[in-house]
């Protein structure tokens, strides 16, 4: 189970009848990947049956079941509620090892005051880009306007050039991320499967953009799985019927409409 790929070329079993549910961790990312895509954060939809897929898998791995987003981890909780046994948000800066447990952050840098500034200045001046906050940096959206990619990558890369390594500039969906170096998925990866229920298990991270190659990385490292949409997975909805493939529904359930 070390990458999506064998050195023969074919898949690896991804079938309930060949993965061994106690002995993997499920390590999944959220927007465009349990969800789709949607035109802007706050309108993403949870699809109907994915709450219930996803606590039928908790159950049967043992509650090795983690969702790692870019995301703080208050909205995973408004939208997943306690399914996740734990969170990481704001990619891997933020974790919550267990329901109910405290969120742990990790000791960051700060963001200059002036690059926040000249961002305020700089989208201002650039139609249809946008500035995001978040907590140890901040990220320059381009998607109604591609034509400022370029401008908004090389403002970027000047800012944290002088650094040291403390920042550097991540590329997004339609986007660059000014973040701290080393807090990435990976590192939230990493972090998770030190501790119990995770730990002694092979990780399956799946993700679908260039900010989760990270966790895909580290979870081949400890000897599980990296798996990308749409190189694995056409979309999200196909993976969310893998999902639901690995623990299907009771057939009494299922003639009831499910239990809810």
């Amino acid at each position: 189970m070390a990458s999506t790929k064998d050195t023969s070329g074919s898949l690896p079993p991804l079938s309930r009848d060949h993965l061994a549910l106690s002995q993997v961790a499920f390590l999944l990312d959220f927007d465009g990947t349990l969800v789709d895509i949607a035109s802007s954060p706050e309108s993403v939809v949870v699809p109907s049956g994915l709450k219930e897929s996803l606590l039928r898998l908790r159950q049967a791995c043992g509650d090795a079941l983690a969702v790692i987003s870019g995301r703080p981890v208050t909205q995973i909780d408004e939208f997943l509620g306690d399914i996740p046994f734990a969170v990481a948000g704001e990619h891997g800066i933020a974790v919550r090892h267990r329901p109910g447990g405290p969120i742990e952050r990790a000791a960051l840098p700060p963001v200059p005051g002036e690059w926040l500034r000249e961002a305020q200045g700089l989208v201002a001046s650039l139609p249809g880009t946008r500035l995001e906050r978040k907590i140890g940096g901040f990220v320059l959206h381009y998607r109604a306007a591609p034509e400022a990619e370029a401008e908004l990558r090389r403002v970027a890369e000047a800012w944290v050039a002088p650094t040291n390594g403390q920042f550097h500039v991540q590329a997004a969906k339609m986007a660059w991320e000014i973040r701290p170096a080393g807090i990435d998925k990976g590192y939230a990866v990493h972090l998770l499967m030190e501790n119990a229920p995770f730990a002694g298990r092979r990780p399956v991270f799946v993700g679908d953009d260039v900010t989760d190659e990270d966790g895909m990385k580290a979870a081949v490292s400890l000897g599980g799985l990296g798996l990308r949409i749409p190189a694995d997975f056409a979309t999200p909805a196909s993976f969310r019927a893998w999902l639901a493939s690995l623990v299907p529904e009771a057939p009494e359930n299922a003639a009831s409409g499910g239990s809810k």
